[in-house]
């Protein structure tokens, strides 16, 4: 009996391992890139309890090991790098100036949680020098303009779609845009933040909408909109900061394709997961909410703050002008397939 429950679940593992390396954009396939850790507990706990509990061995249980095996290298191949295993693609600094500095939170509020002086709190006692909030509508609005007076440099998209974004600075922010590239309800923010020193920082606050049954049937849209957005990162002019909630993990093919044609890095490589959603399950826990940042930063910290009610939780991430600590060629790069590809994603999406 142990045997067929051992091949059954060895075959449902092999599946669920093999579909999300296809290209198909249907949202039940690409929802496999999430839950790549908990799909490696569970290889690796099969393997272990089929070495303890199988006695003699066939053919076709060693069969079924050995893919087993195959998955599970397979899954850590694209977790791995974040963890602490990993080089990290980032270099650290100490504080140094505060004037080249940027503490950046972002935080999904979801809509219907009206905890908001549970975030508000966390503003207080962590005191970002950017705060963008998504899934904001007009209720949050009311009551996140409580720190204006703090925070006087603001962008404000109020919507009731789960896609409302607000942007609230202590820093100067210039050449504000809102916009919908992909989909008519789904705003981009893009803006230049101005340090102390004197430096602007060209940054772009996205939330595209997830693959889902519920929202898009397939990835399409998400996957355009992420590759738009990188094709429009130029790191060789300006600092450079993309962050928000991506709907999408960090290790998917999707995010390592923007981040190849963006040549953008990330602080998680080598340090850590920083799972932020979902906050109330904590055996489904992935990293949706992100930040990227050209060369011309390193980091000094980056925290996932506690929860206020939302189902994500906050992350806060504070960075450095560090000219020399990282080289502009450090990130992946894109080739010829890569580029086809991102051609061939938003000719699709814009069909």
């Amino acid at each position: 009996m142990f045997e067929i429950i051992y091949l059954s679940l060895a075959i449902l593992l092999l599946v669920l391992t093999l579909a999300p390396l296809s290209r198909a954009q249907v949202w039940w396939i690409r929802g496999l890139d999430f839950p790549r850790l908990q799909l490696s507990v569970l290889l690796a706990a099969l393997l272990v309890a089929g070495l303890v509990v199988i006695r003699d061995w066939t053919s076709i249980t060693a069969i079924a090991a050995g893919a087993l095996i195959g998955c599970l290298v397979c899954q850590l191949w694209w977790v791995v790098p974040y963890t602490f295993f990993f080089p990290k693609e980032v270099e650290a600094v100490q504080a140094g100036n505060a004037d080249e500095r940027l503490r950046i939170m972002t935080a999904n509020v979801l809509t219907p949680n009206h905890n908001s002086d549970g975030l508000l709190k966390l503003v207080y006692d962590f005191t970002p020098d950017v705060l963008v909030t998504l899934e904001s509508d007009d209720w949050w609005q009311e009551k996140l303009d409580a720190i204006e007076s703090d925070y006087p440099h603001t962008v404000k998209v109020p919507l009731d779609n789960l896609y409302g974004m607000h942007v609230y600075s202590r820093l100067s922010l210039s050449d504000v845009s809102v916009e919908y590239l992909i989909e008519d309800d789904k705003p981009l923010v893009h803006c230049f933040i101005e340090l102390p020193c004197g430096q602007k920082v060209k940054t772009h606050f996205v939330h595209p909408a997830p693959p889902s049954p519920s929202e898009n049937e397939e990835s399409e849209e998400r996957d355009a909109e992420l590759v738009l957005v990188a094709r429009r990162v130029e790191p060789e002019k300006y600092p450079t900061i993309v962050t928000g909630d991506l709907n999408d993990v960090a290790w998917s093919r999707t995010t390592l394709l923007f981040r190849k044609l963006s040549g953008l890095l990330d602080p998680r490589i080598g340090r850590g997961m920083f799972n932020t959603f979902h906050a109330e399950h904590w055996f489904a826990r992935w990293p949706l909410d992100h930040i990227f940042h050209s060369h011309h930063f390193a980091l000094v910290s980056m925290t996932r703050l506690p929860g206020f009610g939302s189902d994500h939780f906050p992350l806060l991430t504070e960075l450095a002008l560090a000219a020399h600590e990282n080289g502009a060629n450090d990130g992946p790069s894109p080739d010829e397939d890569d580029k086809e590809s991102a051609d061939e994603i938003v000719d699709k999406a814009m069909a």
